[in-house]
Order: structure tokens, then C-alpha cells, then sequence
């Protein structure tokens, strides 16, 4: 009698997993069958703007705290190109514009949308530009970065 127990125990215990992987097999396979609708946008022209490369408009770009991540990657690539150089140095001190980069670089440091490509981009093009300011410019990042909320 123990062994007809036995077998009758285990038949059962094969029956319940064969239903339980019937129905794990099932209830994925309609996970997997999903319906996508595409919908087609209307793409309406748009006329380019001439953009304002007045570097005090370009600065009023940046410190806005609304600004997105694109639009203040393309701020900065503007500054670069047209207002990338720096006046030369006076002797040991810096140039009075100077602090016009130094009050960007400190806010971009700042900004909620810049990331860490975006300040080492900027930082490594301006110092190309201007490497009798790379000091400087270094000490700008580092007083920006410090001053972030962590």
C-alpha cells in the first residue's frame, strides 16, 4: 500500500506543475504580443531664426535656471565661436573682460541642466583658445563646482 501512496502522490504533484508551466507559458506569450499604433505627425516648416550672438544675450541664456541641456549646449558652442578669444593678458593680471568668462564658466558650473560633458567641453575649447588663461580658467570651474549643491 505505501507504494501505490507513493505513486499516486507523485502523479499528483506531476499534474499541478504540468498546469502551473501550462499557464506560465501562457500568460507570457501575451506579454509578448503587443499592438503598436504609429501615428504620423504633420511637420510644419520653420523659418530659421538669425540668432543673437551677442555675448550679453548669450549670458542671459545661461543663467536662466529653465534653460535645457540642448539649447545651453548651443549657447555655449555660440560663445565659443564668436567670443572664444580672450583679450591678452595686462603683465600678471588678468583682463577686465576676464570676469565676463569667469561670472559663465562659474554659472555654467552651476546650472541644473549642464552635465560634466558639457563643462569639460567648453573648458578644454576655451583653453585652447586662450592658453595664457588656462589657470584661470581652471580656477573659474573649480569655485563653480565647489559652490554646487551636492
Amino acid at each position: 500500500m505505501d507504494v501505490a501512496l507513493l505513486l499516486k502522490s507523485i502523479m499528483g504533484l506531476v499534474s499541478i506543475l504540468a498546469v502551473l508551466m501550462f499557464l506560465l507559458f501562457r500568460s507570457s506569450s501575451k506579454k509578448k504580443i503587443k499592438k503598436v499604433k504609429i501615428v504620423k505627425k504633420k511637420v510644419k516648416p520653420t523659418v530659421k531664426k538669425p540668432l543673437n550672438t551677442d555675448l550679453k544675450f548669450l549670458k542671459t541664456i545661461i543663467k536662466k535656471k529653465q534653460t535645457e541641456a540642448p539649447k545651453l549646449q548651443e549657447t555655449l558652442d555660440l560663445i565659443i565661436k564668436h567670443h572664444g578669444t580672450i583679450h591678452t593678458k595686462l603683465g600678471i593680471r588678468a583682463h577686465p573682460d576676464f570676469d565676463i568668462y569667469f561670472d559663465i564658466l562659474f554659472t555654467v558650473c552651476r546650472h541644473p541642466n549642464a552635465n560634466k560633458d558639457m563643462i569639460i567641453k567648453f573648458d578644454r575649447e576655451l583653453g585652447e583658445l586662450n592658453p595664457n588663461y588656462k589657470v584661470d580658467i581652471n580656477e573659474a570651474i573649480t569655485k563653480g563646482l565647489n559652490s554646487r549643491r551636492v
